[in-house]
C-alpha cells in the first residue's frame, strides 16, 4: 500500500516532511542515521531556500564586497540548482526510497506525482501572470511529469542518465535554440494556452526559459539517483564527497582553462538583467536573454561554467555543489546533536519551502520591498525576510505537522488513493 510516513511528502520547494522528531520512511537499522538523513534533507531545503532570497531580495553582486560577494555568487543559480536536485530526491521518497513501489502501491504513487506536477504547473502559471518568468514552480510540474519514466529505476541507472543528459543536452540546445527564429517562436507561442495566460509557455518550460526541462533535468535524476542510496552509511557519504569534489574541480578547473579567467563571471557583474516582471528581478540576475537558449551567443560560450550559463561545466559543476551541500548537511545532522538542536528553527523552514518559497514573493508583493536589483545596496530587507521565515516555521511547525501549502498539496494528491 502507498506510504503515509510524514517524510514521503517531501519536494523541494513543495510538500515536506513535518519537523523532527520523525521516523524513517522505510526501517532502518539504526534510527539515529535514518533521522539524520532526512533531517540533513530538510536543512539542505532551507539553505536553497535561503539561497533565493539572496537572490531576489539581497544586493546585486556589482554591490557586495568581501563574503558578502562569494555569499551572492554562490547563491545566483546554484540555489535554484539545489532546488531542482532535491526534487529528484523527493520524488523518490515518493516512488519508494530505496526499492521502488510497485504493483498498487506503484501506480498509486506515480498517481501523487502526477497530480502534483498538474497542481505545480498550475500555480506557477498563475504566480508567473504576476512575477514572471522567475517562477520556477511551473517548471518542476514539467520535471516531475517527465521523471515518471524512471521513477523505478536504480541509482546507477540514474547516475548514468544524469550524467549523458549533462554532456548532450547542453549542445543539443544550442542547436536547437538557433533554429527559433523570432518568426518561429512566435509562431508556436500564438497556438500555446499557456503562452497566452503568461509569459512561460510550452517553448519556455521546455527550452527556452529560466530552468528550461531540456537541461535541468540533469538535476533532477542526479538528485532521484541520490534518493536511491543509503546516506546515512558512512562509506557512502565518503564517496559521495569526494564525488561532489571531484565534480566541481574537474568541471570549473577544465572551464577555466579552456575558455580563461572570465569562465566563471555571472553575467549579473555586467548588470545584465532580463525576464521577470512586475518588482522581480530574473531568477539569477546571471543569464542570458533566456536561460538555457543561448542566445546569439558564440559556440565558445559553451566552454563556460558561470552560474545558470546552461553549459556543461556548468551542469557538472552544480550538481557538484548540490552533492556537497546535501552531504555535508545530512553528516551535520548526523553526527552534531547539539547542533541539530540548534538549527531546529532553520530546519522548519526546509519543512514547508514551498511556504517559504511563495510566501516571500507575495509579501515581497505587499511589503513593497526593494528587489535585488542595482537600486538595492542594503543587506537588512533580506536578513528580517530570513528571520522572518524561521520565525513563522517554528511557530507553526509547534501546531501542525505540515506548512500551509504543504498541506493543501497533500490534501489535493489523496484522490490518488483510489487508484486500482
Amino acid at each position: 500500500m502507498t506510504q503515509t510516513q510524514p517524510p514521503q511528502e517531501t519536494s523541494a520547494p513543495q510538500e515536506n516532511s513535518p519537523p523532527p522528531p520523525r521516523t524513517s520512511p522505510e526501517p532502518p537499522a539504526s534510527p539515529g542515521p535514518s533521522m539524520g538523513r532526512l533531517v540533513g534533507v530538510d536543512l539542505a531545503r532551507a539553505l536553497a531556500v535561503f539561497g533565493m532570497y539572496v537572490v531576489h531580495i539581497g544586493p546585486p553582486l556589482s554591490a557586495t564586497t568581501g563574503v558578502g560577494s562569494w555569499i551572492r555568487y554562490i547563491s545566483d543559480g546554484h540555489s535554484s540548482v539545489l532546488f531542482a536536485t532535491l526534487a529528484g530526491f523527493s520524488l523518490m521518497l515518493l516512488a519508494g526510497r530505496r526499492e521502488p513501489k510497485t504493483g498498487l502501491a506503484g501506480r498509486q504513487a506515480r498517481a501523487r506525482i502526477a497530480i502534483r506536477a498538474v497542481i505545480l504547473l498550475a500555480l506557477g502559471t498563475v504566480m508567473a501572470m504576476e512575477y514572471g518568468g522567475v517562477i520556477i514552480l511551473g517548471f518542476y510540474g514539467v520535471y516531475f511529469l517527465l521523471a515518471l519514466p524512471l521513477v523505478r529505476l536504480s541509482a546507477r541507472t540514474l547516475a548514468i542518465i544524469a550524467a549523458a543528459f549533462a554532456l548532450v543536452t547542453p549542445q543539443l540546445a544550442f542547436a536547437l535554440t538557433s533554429l527559433l527564429t523570432p518568426s518561429v517562436q512566435q509562431s508556436i507561442n500564438t497556438y500555446d494556452p499557456l503562452r497566452h495566460l503568461s509569459e512561460v509557455g510550452v517553448l519556455d518550460l521546455l527550452l527556452t526559459g529560466f530552468y528550461p526541462a531540456l537541461t535541468w533535468m540533469s538535476f533532477v535524476i542526479a538528485g532521484m539517483a541520490l534518493g536511491r542510496l543509503d546516506l546515512s552509511c558512512g562509506t557512502i557519504q565518503k564517496r559521495l564527497a569526494a564525488l561532489g569534489a571531484t565534480l566541481t574541480a574537474a568541471a570549473y578547473g577544465m572551464s577555466l582553462l579552456l575558455a580563461g579567467k572570465g569562465a566563471l563571471r555571472s553575467l549579473a557583474e555586467d548588470g545584465s538583467s532580463s525576464g521577470g516582471s512586475g518588482s522581480m528581478p530574473t531568477g539569477s540576475g546571471s543569464m542570458p536573454a533566456d536561460a538555457g537558449s543561448f542566445p546569439d551567443m558564440p559556440a565558445s560560450f559553451l566552454l563556460k561554467a558561470g552560474p545558470h550559463s546552461g553549459t556543461t561545466f556548468d551542469i557538472i559543476g552544480s550538481v557538484g555543489i548540490a552533492i556537497l551541500v546535501i552531504v555535508g548537511a545530512t553528516v551535520a545532522m548526523d553526527r552534531l546533536p547539539r547542533l541539530r538542536r540548534l538549527a531546529k528553527p532553520v530546519i522548519a523552514v526546509g519543512t514547508m519551502s514551498l511556504t517559504a518559497y511563495v510566501g516571500h514573493f507575495l509579501a515581497q508583493s505587499a511589503l513593497s520591498t526593494p528587489a535585488g536589483t542595482g537600486t538595492q545596496q542594503s543587506w537588512l530587507p533580506l536578513i528580517m525576510y530570513v528571520l522572518g521565515a524561521i520565525l513563522f516555521a517554528a511557530i507553526w511547525s509547534r501546531f501542525f505537522r505540515r506548512g500551509p501549502l504543504e498541506y493543501l498539496l497533500n490534501a489535493a494528491t489523496k484522490p490518488a488513493k483510489h487508484i486500482r
